[in-house]
């Protein structure tokens, strides 16, 4: 059986690999990237915003085909926003702040900067490299999950690296197949039951990643908190620890990355894109933020039919209240992510936690049969 999962895991890096060259191939040069290589040269010449901007796009402009550029600059289709930050250094230095706060994402796009690829190329590629990881950490959770199945491993790990919103990840400039690992190791850990500090830095790198993943880590700890208290009927004070690292974590990047703040992101998003952050105000009402909000849950049923599918056969399958308390965790940080940041067409926003609860549908799947093992006939 072991060579078994030795010849399956090289055919697996094999097939991993070519996906993530057919990707390569065909990445995308979105209006994200002049962003993430802006906080890029802002380490480089934090004292010249003007160089900044229009090394940016030059750099862009020698990677990216026509079509792709054109929509970069907002000039086809037309955008007024884009074309403000492509020509007006105080338009563009004034979004980077909703940039800098991914700091272990930008890190990671210096680290390969640094290493000689050109700034696009940073950017890119490390979004395919997280791809392939990803691919790898998904074969060995499957591995976990069916102990005995390798085919069945190789299956599944290709069919879901095939699905539509992860190669479209793996293609453009965000952070959204970088957090991917660092979720698969989270879920690694939890059916691994490694220990609570190990676990919390798991979290503290979701968190160093991506700020915004902060009421996930959080709200993990407090349902790992309550169903340690609910067992042996004490507060665990570690986890407490654990938690205030991890606010103090969120606020000092907040801080250091001079992050405008969650009504400006929504205004700017889901309202109207502004030229000057330092213009109109970010004004909107409880009423606008609930009309908003109404609208755009109505083109979030894929998702929803999709998670609630998964957490009810999940429910089915499985009796374990810890698996239960876990389908239910991921899924109410799916609707606390989209009372935030209600981006109900952008499916890659959620698919993350979508993946988690797949996994936990398999995992609770082949406990109810054994791992798919043949048994004994007494």
């Amino acid at each position: 059986m072991k060579s078994g999962w030795r010849i399956s895991f090289f055919f697996i890096v094999i097939i991993v690999a070519a996906l993530s060259f057919w990707n390569y191939k065909n990445r995308i040069y979105d209006w994200d990237m002049p962003g993430y290589i802006g906080c890029l040269y802002t380490l480089k010449f934090p004292d010249a915003p003007d160089t900044i901007r229009t090394l940016t796009y030059q750099e862009i402009k020698k990677k990216a085909p026509e079509d792709q550029f054109r929509d970069i600059l907002g000039i086809k289709p037309a955008d007024k926003a884009r074309q403000a930050f492509a020509n007006n250094t105080r338009a563009f230095s004034e979004q980077l702040p909703y940039y800098h706060i991914k700091v272990g994402y930008n890190l990671g796009i210096l680290i390969f900067y640094e290493s000689g690829l050109s700034s696009p190329d940073a950017v890119t590629f490390l979004s395919i490299i997280s791809y392939f990881i990803s691919g790898l950490l998904l074969f060995y959770i499957l591995k976990i999950i069916f102990p005995e199945k390798y085919i069945l491993a190789i299956i599944l790990t290709i069919a879901i690296m095939l699905l539509p919103p992860i190669t479209y990840m793996s293609r453009v400039a965000t952070p959204d197949m970088f957090i991917m690992q660092f979720l698969l190791i989270f879920m690694i850990g939890l059916l691994k039951k490694w220990k609570s500090w190990v676990m919390f830095l798991v979290l503290f790198a979701i968190t160093f990643t991506r700020p915004d993943y902060v009421p996930f880590t959080l709200s993990y700890l407090a349902v790992a908190a309550g169903y340690d208290y609910v067992k042996n009927k004490k507060v665990n004070l570690s986890i407490v620890i654990q938690a205030s690292i991890l606010f103090i974590l969120y606020f000092v990047i907040m801080k250091i990355s001079a992050y405008p703040g969650w009504k400006h992101l929504f205004y700017d998003t889901f309202i109207h894109r502004r030229e000057f952050i330092s213009g109109t105000p970010p004004d909107f009402s409880l009423n606008e933020y609930l009309s908003i909000i109404y609208q755009k849950i109505i083109y979030f049923k894929k998702v929803t039919l999709t998670s609630v599918a998964l957490v009810g056969l999940t429910f089915y399958f499985s009796k374990d209240s810890w698996i239960r308390t876990l389908a239910i965790f991921v899924l109410v940080n799916i609707y606390i992510k989209f009372l935030f940041f209600p981006h109900s067409s952008g499916l890659r926003f959620f698919f993350g936690y979508i993946l988690l609860l797949l996994i936990l549908f398999l995992y609770a799947l082949s406990k109810k049969y054994n791992g798919f093992k043949l048994r004994k006939i007494a």
